[in-house]
Formats: structure tokens, C-alpha cells, sequence
């Protein structure tokens, strides 16, 4: 049985990194020149500084574990949480538990020189503790689209692999330029996404999702809301009354639970039969992708915007 991961187990590591440390610095890269100095601000506002790019990195989302892999940075990632499923080579990277419940004692044992975190996913206290063994951290919440694009460019830095992820960066704005061109001055669609049914649970205003809603041409019908994932009411869905009902669900199958609307017969999104399903996969991870998922939302809110009754 796994003994609890001891006060002094964490004091050997933290004297075993302090050592594997002071090694690193006096490395050189080929040319003799000292490998250059990486600083970045993470999403928390914490300037991280590391003494040369990230060669063993922990990635604690598995949305954190794509976007490194965007970036170039895959083959520098030696532990990740379960559900990291994309793409297909993230699969074979160690795990360290899931994201609510990250092993400690596997992360430690990898001899990671850098941890990347989810804010509002990982534990504070685990990060705290990682902290403490003089791991450096960085945390990641964009919630913004714009910041996948500037997230991939941090991790491209953090891990020496700039010019990749400064590529993937480049081609991710012009597609979400393409697509602000093309849908966000439509006709507004007022659009409800569900992400799960019991509890009956949305997106709020400062929601990354709800600013795909937007820049598809819709509105988010609990955009006032301020909590990123909040419960909502039946009742209150029926009052808002929305022209579509977006859905996710658990995987890339179309929910059955999405049908249940249909006996509100009365609600324009039934009347109408736009009830639509996007793979969470793709609107409700962080990552490149994110703009795959848009691409689909914005397609079902024209459909929505087609079944509208000719004046």
C-alpha cells in the first residue's frame, strides 16, 4: 500500500532539485553559450522565471497538456492527468491522477522543473505544496479567446520551442479573425448552452464559451450572470425563452437529455427545432480546438437564423 507522502520525502526532493539546479546552470548549449533565461507572466499575473527552458514539465488539465502540445512542447511533457486524450500521443504520458485529484508523490517522483496548473481546476493547497519544493508554477485561465493564441505563445517561450508556438499562435488568430468577419455582425441569435442536466447547469457572462456565443452572432441568455459554470432553473430557462439551445454533454455523443426541452412545446428553441450538440471536447477545453467548436456553433446558430418565419 502507498505510504502518505511524508514532510521528509518532500525535504529529500526539494535538496535533490536545489542540486539538479545548481547542475543546470552550469550546462552550455552547443555553440558554449549559456542556455538564455526564460520569463513569463502567467495568467494569475505571477511573473515566473526560469534559469534556461522548461525540459521536464507537469501539466495538470488535460486541456493544458493540448495547448502544450500546440505549442511544440509535447515531447517536454513527463506527466499529465487522466482524460489527457489529445492528441493521440498524449495518451502515453505518465499520469498523475485527475485534474481534482492530483498524486503528489508522482509528481514528485518525475523531477519536473515546471509545473503547468489550472486555476480555477487544480487545488490551491496542492499547488501550495508543489510551491514548497521550490517547483516553479505557472497558472493558466484564459478567458478570453484571444488568450489561447497568447497562452500558446507562453508556453512556447517556458519550454524553448517559440518559433512553433509562435506559428500555431499566428494561424489560430487569423482563423478567429475569419470567423469575427464572418458571423459576429449577424442578425442576434438569443442562444441557451447547457452543459449538463442534473444539475441544470450553464455558462455565465465571463465565460470563455459565452464569448464564442458572441462572436458567432448570438447572446447568451444568462450572460448577466457572473459565475463561470452556474445552476440555473428550468423556469428560468422558459422565461428567457431562447431561439436555440446549444448542448454538450460527457463525450462526442449527442446527449439524450438535450431532447428533453421538447416537451416545453411553447419555447421558440422546440418550436423551431434548434436544439443543437457541440462535442464538449471541443468548446469546453481551453485549447486550439476551441475554434473547431465555434466553427460548429456558428453554423447551428445560421441554421437557427434560416427556420426564422418570413415577414
Amino acid at each position: 500500500m502507498r505510504q502518505p507522502y511524508s514532510s521528509a520525502s518532500f525535504s529529500a526532493y526539494f535538496a535533490a532539485r536545489l542540486a539538479a539546479v545548481a547542475a543546470c546552470l552550469l550546462l552550455a548549449s552547443p555553440s558554449g553559450a549559456a542556455l538564455a533565461a526564460v520569463s513569463v507572466v502567467d495568467d494569475a499575473g505571477t511573473t515566473l522565471r526560469l534559469a534556461q527552458p522548461a525540459r521536464r514539465i507537469v501539466s495538470l488539465a488535460p486541456h493544458l497538456t493540448e495547448t502544450l502540445f500546440a505549442a511544440g512542447a509535447g515531447e517536454r511533457i513527463v506527466g499529465t492527468v487522466d482524460f489527457s486524450n489529445y492528441p493521440p500521443a498524449a495518451t502515453r504520458i505518465a499520469r498523475v491522477g485527475a485534474y481534482s485529484r492530483v498524486d503528489l508523490e508522482r509528481v514528485a517522483a518525475l523531477r519536473p522543473d515546471l509545473i503547468i496548473a489550472w486555476q480555477s481546476g487544480n487545488a490551491t493547497a496542492n499547488l501550495d505544496r508543489l510551491r514548497a519544493l521550490g517547483l516553479p508554477v505557472y497558472l493558466s485561465q484564459p478567458n478570453k479567446i484571444e488568450g489561447i493564441a497568447s497562452e500558446i505563445e507562453r508556453f512556447g517561450a517556458l519550454a524553448g520551442s517559440a518559433a512553433v508556438a509562435q506559428g500555431a499562435a499566428d494561424a489560430f488568430r487569423r482563423r478567429l479573425a475569419g470567423l469575427r468577419q464572418r458571423y459576429s455582425a449577424r442578425p442576434p441569435v438569443r442562444t441557451f448552452y447547457q452543459i449538463w442536466k442534473q444539475p441544470l447547469m450553464t455558462v455565465g457572462g465571463p465565460q470563455i464559451i459565452s464569448h464564442v456565443i458572441e462572436l458567432c452572432g448570438g447572446e447568451n441568455v444568462f450572460a448577466r450572470l457572473d459565475g463561470m459554470a452556474p445552476t440555473v432553473g428550468v423556469e428560468a430557462v422558459i422565461a428567457a425563452d431562447p431561439e436555440a439551445v446549444v448542448a454538450s454533454g460527457m463525450d462526442a455523443s449527442r446527449p439524450e437529455w438535450l431532447d428533453d426541452w421538447r416537451r416545453w412545446r411553447t419555447m421558440t428553441a422546440v418550436v423551431r427545432d434548434n436544439l443543437f450538440f457541440v462535442p464538449p471536447d471541443l468548446l469546453q477545453r481551453h485549447t486550439p480546438r476551441l475554434l473547431d467548436g465555434a466553427e460548429m456553433l456558428c453554423r447551428h446558430l445560421e441554421t437557427a437564423r434560416a427556420r426564422r418565419p418570413v415577414k
